[in-house]
């Protein structure tokens, strides 16, 4: 495939893999691209500016406030330039500031600025990227839309052989290639996704809940918009972040969460309710404090079913995805709650091969409404959000 058109950035930082960089970037320009280059100043300690401009045919940006060269807002310009961001090699250094905001230079900056997509390939020791921060961060920025490339397993600069050598030149210009290549599925389709628990309060500091991250719906309404669609997030409490790109409306209570996506259903071609609202609530709700040292009951009284609510309203056009949680007769009663809630697919959480909850990856069944089952592989939760979101365009397709 050519990327005659396409415009990168390759943003270089402080390792050893650098001196495979130029190789990617001849890829790039024999397959029509253009390519400009943002290096670090550990990067320029193993590789000089000249050879990435000899091979780029274009200056290496690695000044925040160049001299004599730009006139401007020289991150800003940078940042809207490319179609796409690819950095290769990403050091442990590199991933952990990008995932707290930092812009010590103009790499970091323009990775703050941009709103474009970014791969990154990190490089560095095995020790190090197997540190469980370094994981956090990966898995942070996974979160929010960033693409890696995963490093392969094999001999390091330090002579021990382990996790954290970088893709080969060839491998992430053939992951650029189908990154161009991809079908966007879901182009010009509506989704609305729902994520995370609710709460139901009990007094003004105590509430109802459970055990829900929202991990996998974030990761769906990401993996929906990746695919080209417009993407509605409605979310109960959660710490995670969301890409700007999306519109998050954040909600506390069951209640709060129907009337948000009963709203916005009327204009939804699809609903992946993956969040996890409570089943009860307090019937009566304590307007103080329940003060400690006294035996309480709280009565409880269900909450709507949002699911059940919306069945009289959705046209035939819509599809509509359910999740469940069984501890017994997991598939009988997830095929169940299908039928009674009119549903085209559910997705049914493993409990016995991982824990679904809290968890950056999970292990799900999905069941059609025709009855069959198809078993997904225990894998990380950004990846099975992109599998769904190919399996509800296939069913949209029908």
């Amino acid at each position: 495939m050519s990327l005659q058109g396409k415009k990168i950035i390759v943003g270089l930082t402080g390792g050893i893999a650098a001196y495979k960089t130029p190789g990617l970037i001849r890829l790039l320009k024999k397959h029509s691209a253009e390519v400009r280059a943002i290096m670090t100043d550990a990067s320029a300690k193993f590789i000089t500016e000249l050879t990435i401009e000899t091979v780029s045919q274009n200056p290496v940006a690695r000044e925040m406030f160049p001299a004599d060269r730009f006139v401007g807002t020289h991150h800003i310009d940078l940042a809207d330039w490319p179609d796409l961001f690819v950095i290769a090699p990403a050091t442990a250094n590199f991933i952990a500031k990008v995932a707290s905001g930092i812009c010590d230079d103009l790499l970091t900056t323009v990775m703050c600025a941009t709103r474009k997509p970014v791969m990154i390939a990190p490089a560095m020791n095995s020790n190090m990227y197997l540190n469980p921060i370094t994981q956090k961060n990966i898995q942070y920025l996974k979160s929010l839309g960033y693409h890696f490339i995963d490093p392969n397993e094999g001999e390091l600069a330090c002579n021990t052989v382990g996790w954290g050598r970088m893709a080969e030149p060839e491998e992430i210009h053939q992951t650029i290639i189908k990154y161009f290549q991809k079908k966007k599925s879901l182009s010009g389709k509506k989704v609305l996704v729902t994520a995370g628990p609710c709460r139901e309060p009990i007094d003004p500091v105590r509430y109802i809940s459970n055990r829900s991250s929202g991990k996998m719906g974030y990761a769906i309404a990401l993996a929906a918009h990746d695919a080209g669609a417009e993407v509605v997030l409605i979310s109960g409490p959660s710490q995670l972040q969301m890409s700007s790109d999306l519109k998050l409306i954040r909600v506390e209570t069951t209640e709060e969460m129907y009337a948000a996506v009963k709203k916005q259903f009327g204009r939804t071609d699809i609903l992946i309710m993956a969040a996890a609202p409570a089943d009860y609530k307090p019937k009566k709700i304590a307007r103080e404090k329940i003060k400690k040292g006294t035996d309480i009951s709280v009565e409880l009284t269900a909450t709507i079913d949002i699911l059940y609510s919306l069945k009289s309203l959705r046209s035939r056009d819509q599809t509509i995805v359910g999740f469940a949680l069984e501890t017994d007769n997991a598939e009988k009663n997830a095929l169940k709650k299908l039928k009674d809630k009119g549903l085209d697919l559910i997705v049914l959480n493993s409990t016995e091969d991982s824990p679904a909850f809290e968890s950056d990856i999970n292990k799900v069944t999905l069941i059609y409404k025709n009855g069959r089952t198809e078993p997904l592989a225990l894998m990380a939760k950004t990846e099975l959000a992109h599998i769904l979101i190919e399996k509800i365009a296939e069913l949209k397709k029908k």
